[in-house]
């Protein structure tokens, strides 16, 4: 009913501010449209990053010189292949170091142990005293805990020498290299990067930072397009595959006022982007479109269709007005006969909506009255907005304002 009685105050008005004109000639027509199938949709903005879905960097636990690089960017890697070593001349040192200290702690372990079973054997005939008995077990226990560090300190040096062989961890492509060969790595409280390799680039995702005003229509499996600038005539096509619940807050300025600033708060969501063709490159910027709402093809008409409702003054006094009860209608006309027709609606994104149910498809409507005046015209929307425009703008024709006394 809300949409009815706006119809007729936006006609009223126009009617008014007719009779009140100068008298000049106007003719009325009508805006028509057939009631078809259209596609309805609502979209938020953002943008974001293109990344690779997998990307690993590869690294060293160990400090030292890079002796050998034996990739290079955009070189084709699998998983385990040989992809760089460092200078192993100080590791096979610390290596050989805590071997020789572990057979030394082996062979000490290994006597006093028989030692202390040979010790053991005697005291349970009570062939030795008490003190013997227990300075063997003492030096059996000290060998056992001596041996074991050893057999620690000798692992530890074994897989340090296993790191400076370096291994691609993943099938994929490298798309960055950060060492040089004769380079120094330092491994401290942050692993060095020596290669960043992505898994497939065939598959790739957008991370884009969504408003928070926007977040609340944005879903999983929803539509999404994009373009980047490298790119311009191409739209690409993805899905809403997650949406994560981080936020990001950043303060931007004011432009009115370059001491003040608000704070922005965006969201991550991610986007996938396939790439078959390898046009889309890791860190390109992309303008993305998320389609909140999306429906392809359902019969739709004009959302302000359902504002309009004839009126007397304007249809003129022969015209026939068949109204009908319905909290949505729309109109057609054949000759002087106005018909209304009540309809049930859907979705509508503000200058579509749907018709569910009440009208067939073809069916010719009245969208809103044209009025005509010598080479201009307007609707009746565009007239009652002019109506209601400030007091100090200059008045139509006819309608000059009384000078007060």
């Amino acid at each position: 009913m809300i949409s009815i009685a706006t119809g007729i105050i936006v006609i009223a008005g126009v009617a008014f501010w007719i009779l009140r004109g100068s008298g000049q000639t106007r003719k009325v027509s009508y805006e028509m449209t057939t009631v078809a199938r259209n596609n309805i949709s609502n979209t938020v903005t953002a943008t974001g990053t293109i990344e690779p879905v997998t990307e690993i960097e590869v690294g060293t636990q160990v400090s030292g010189i890079i002796d050998k690089i034996y990739v290079d960017y955009n070189s084709v890697v699998h998983k385990g292949q040989l992809i760089a070593e460092m200078d192993k001349a100080t590791l096979k040192s610390e290596f050989a170091s805590q071997k020789a200290t572990y057979d030394g702690a082996k062979a000490e372990y290994e006597y006093q142990q028989k030692t202390y079973k040979r010790n053991k054997t005697l005291h349970d005939k009570s062939l030795i005293s008490d003190t013997d008995y227990e300075q063997s077990l003492y030096n059996y226990e000290k060998a056992k805990s001596t041996f074991d560090n050893s057999k620690a300190a000798l692992a530890k040096a074994e897989r340090n020498l296993s790191y400076a062989t370096i291994t691609s961890p993943i099938d994929g492509v490298v798309i960055s290299r950060d060492v040089e060969e004769g380079q120094t790595v330092a491994s401290g409280f942050e692993t060095p990067t020596l290669f960043t390799i992505a898994a497939d680039l065939t598959q790739m995702q957008v991370v884009a930072d969504v408003d928070e005003a926007d977040i609340g229509n944005v879903e999983v499996g929803q539509r999404v397009t994009f373009t980047v600038d490298a790119y311009p005539n191409d739209t690409f096509e993805g899905k809403v595959t997650q949406i994560r619940l981080g936020a990001t807050t950043s303060s931007s300025s004011s432009s009115s006022s370059s001491s003040s600033s608000s704070t922005v708060v965006t969201y991550e969501v991610v986007i996938s982007a396939p790439n078959p063709d390898l046009k889309l490159k890791p860190r390109l910027t992309a303008n993305i479109t998320i389609y909140t709402l999306d429906k392809q093809g359902v019969l739709s008409v004009p959302a302000k269709a359902l504002r309009f409702a004839p009126a007397t003054p304007l249809v003129g006094k022969d015209a026939v007005i068949k109204d009908c009860q319905g909290e949505h209608k729309v109109w057609t006309k054949e000759g002087n006969v106005f018909t209304a027709h009540p309809i049930t609606i859907g979705i509508t994104n503000g200058t579509l909506t749907e018709i569910t149910g009440g009208i067939n498809e073809g069916t010719q409507i009245i969208v809103d009255l044209v009025l005509n005046k010598g080479n201009s015209t307007a609707t009746a929307t565009d007239e009652n907005s002019s109506s209601e425009r400030s007091p100090f703008m200059p008045t139509p024709p006819g309608n000059k304002k009384k000078s007060s006394k």
